[in-house]
């Protein structure tokens, strides 16, 4: 508990032991009337001064009916009819109430305490071969930092020495410690947990992978949902026209009647039951405790919005490279020419891929096993390379490279994820690749299916006969191959101008070449992959840590906050309507009035906040 929260407690402790005190003494001693009001007052001033002043403030700055206005008008109105227990009673379950909410809403908060923390109040820089502590404002791109163990790393960068294990759980929710050495790439708000590293700061503070998941939880609560949007209207004139009709209730039966204390006592109960504190609290708690469900297991929701759009999907389409498969390409066959082996085939081409960056060229490099650089090498973004091996001139790329080189290439289908060969001006070969499929496509698939989403389709640049591979092993029916990025986004337009009322369309893209289709389709899920920058900016949910399995669960965290919210609000309007009822008519009293009121209000938040485990 906070100090707030325990000073409350302690409030609520002393008047409820007052309160038990004076009705004890009441009954023993019958004192006079005037003294027993004076002692009531205390515990209720104790108990409820803050709702008192609230009220008072809110009135004056025009927000008139709100819980604090029903509860100070029904309180006070029981101590002017003489029903002083109730009043102080209705004060104190009230606050009861009210400590519940606070402590309910620190513990969903504490789920994302962690993104919350992510950096360190200070860092070490390595300056001219000094140690100088800086606030991580201060550090600029090129800084040398060095890192002890149990110290946080302030900002992204590059070890450049040591090696050590890091806790990257506030980014990505896994617990195994992650393996790094010198050339690896690391993230702010990782936690060295063994070893000294230095670390080249290759982004500013701002610009940091953590620095944008701050902003991204911060601006969450931005994003309402529909249904938060709704009672905040719904409010506005609830609230009133309860006032009206307590109002209605105290005065017209006792025109009638000339009973003006039963019926003021009535539509007291009324004020007391129709406080819609259930309603307004635990419709957003139920999104801000999913929100934080899902960032427990690193999975970034941009806000309310989003999580009530994904209890809908009905379509998800997933792009193929970095989504569905690693990128890693693998050496899938070697076609040799007449005269040339396998193996020699593989040599050349691994020995002239040498110094390229390229998917393909690194797939053939990791096949081939040792191999001897090449002479001399010239590079062609995107079409192939030109190098000498072994006093030979060697060509690999695409078809279209070697026959702008003078090559005669047989005849033959073209095969996009394939690098074509030749030795002194002659067609040597082809080796083809293939991409090989993250860890749990297949079973992310399977549980997407099994929660009812009808459609799933793969959109990819690669050739057909590449995408079918894929999409068969994963279990995907539906495909669309030979993409350009502008192709993609058409095809989405399509599903989402085709979908069903209530039904929204999920695209799944690794957040870098896929920002278009991202901001088209109605929620967008990036592959983080750690803080791809593109992948924070454009998408709407973010998976931190790569893991396409993690579609599902977060469809299932969206569908439970879903069925939550929509409990909380049948059961808090059905009780509520139901008490009204039986107070207007003079059955109930103002004790399980106050009762029904809090106790809905509890019953919403302990539902809004418990989570059953989610896998």
């Amino acid at each position: 508990m906070s100090k707030k929260q325990k000073k409350l407690l302690y409030r609520i402790i002393i008047s409820f032991v007052l309160f038990l005190g004076i009705i004890t003494a009441e009954k023993v001693f019958s004192p006079h009337k005037f003294i027993i009001l004076a002692a009531f007052l205390v515990p209720y001033f104790i108990a409820g001064y803050d709702v008192l002043r609230d009220c008072v403030k809110n009135i004056f700055r025009g927000k008139l009916f709100d819980e604090t206005f029903l509860m100070t008008l029904a309180t006070v109105g029981a101590f002017i009819i003489g029903e002083y227990p109730e009043s102080v009673f209705v004060m104190l379950f009230y606050q009861v109430g009210e400590l519940f909410q606070s402590v309910a809403v620190g513990k969903s908060r504490r789920s994302i305490k962690d993104l919350m923390e992510l950096f360190p109040d200070e860092a070490t820089v390595l300056r001219d071969g000094e140690e100088s502590t800086v606030f991580p404002e201060e550090i600029c791109e090129g800084d040398v930092l060095l890192v002890r163990p149990g110290e946080k790393i302030a900002v992204d960068g590059v070890i450049t020495e040591g090696e050590a294990s890091l806790d990257m759980k506030a980014l990505t929710g896994e617990s195994a410690p992650v393996e790094v050495k010198a050339g690896d790439s690391v993230k702010a708000g990782s936690i060295n947990l063994t070893g000294v590293l230095t670390v080249r700061a290759e982004k500013e503070y701002s610009e940091s992978t953590a620095a944008k998941i701050l902003e991204l939880v911060e601006n969450s609560t931005l994003h309402k949902a529909k249904t938060e949007k709704f009672l905040t209207r719904f409010s506005k004139y609830y609230t009133p026209a309860v006032v009206i009709l307590a109002v209605l209730v105290a005065v017209i039966p006792s025109l009638i009647t000339g009973d003006w204390r039963e019926w003021v006592y009535r539509a007291l109960i009324f004020l007391v039951v129709s406080c819609p504190c259930a309603l307004v609290i635990s419709v957003p708690l139920s999104y801000f405790s999913g929100i934080g469900l899902s960032s427990k297991h690193g999975i970034l929701i941009k806000g309310a919005s989003y999580l009530e759009t994904l209890e809908k999907a009905d379509t998800f389409v997933f792009d193929k490279t970095g989504t569905l498969t690693t990128g890693r390409f693998r050496v899938s066959g070697i076609s040799p020419v007449e005269g040339i082996s396998e193996s020699e085939l593989l040599k050349i081409t691994a020995s002239a891929e040498y110094y390229s960056s390229h998917p393909l060229a690194r797939g053939i490099i990791e096949s081939a096993g040792e191999i001897t650089p090449p002479e001399a090498v010239k590079e062609s973004s995107g079409f192939g390379v030109e190098a000498t091996v072994q006093g030979k001139k060697i060509l690999a790329g695409s078809r279209r490279f070697l026959t702008e080189n003078a090559v005669s290439v047989p005849d033959g289908k073209e095969l996009r994820t394939a690098v074509y060969v030749a030795s002194d001006g002659k067609f040597s070969g082809v080796i083809s690749l293939q991409d090989t499929e993250k860890k749990g496509a297949e079973k992310a698939v399977s549980e997407l299916k099994k929660m009812n989403i009808r459609n799933m389709v793969m959109l990819t640049g690669d050739n057909k006969a590449a995408a079918e591979i894929t999409a068969r092993r994963i279990g995907i029916t539906q495909y669309e191959a030979g993409l350009l990025p502008t192709d993609k986004v058409e095809k989405v337009r399509e599903l989402c101008e085709k979908r069903e009322k209530n039904r929204s369309v999920i695209f799944v893209g690794d957040g870098i070449n896929d920002a278009p289709v991202l901001a088209l389709a109605d929620v967008g899920i990036a592959m983080g992959g750690v803080g791809s920058d593109a992948a924070i900016e454009a998408a709407d949910i973010v998976i931190m840590d790569d893991s396409i399995e993690k579609c599902s669960l977060a469809v299932k965290i969206a569908k439970m906050t879903g069925r939550k919210v929509r409990q909380n609000v049948f059961f808090a309007l059905f009780v509520k309507f139901a008490v009204l009822l039986l107070s207007a008519l003079g059955i109930t009293n103002m004790w399980l009035g106050v009762i029904a009121d809090v106790g809905v209000a509890v019953a919403a938040i302990i539902n809004a906040v418990t989570h059953r485990e989610i896998r």
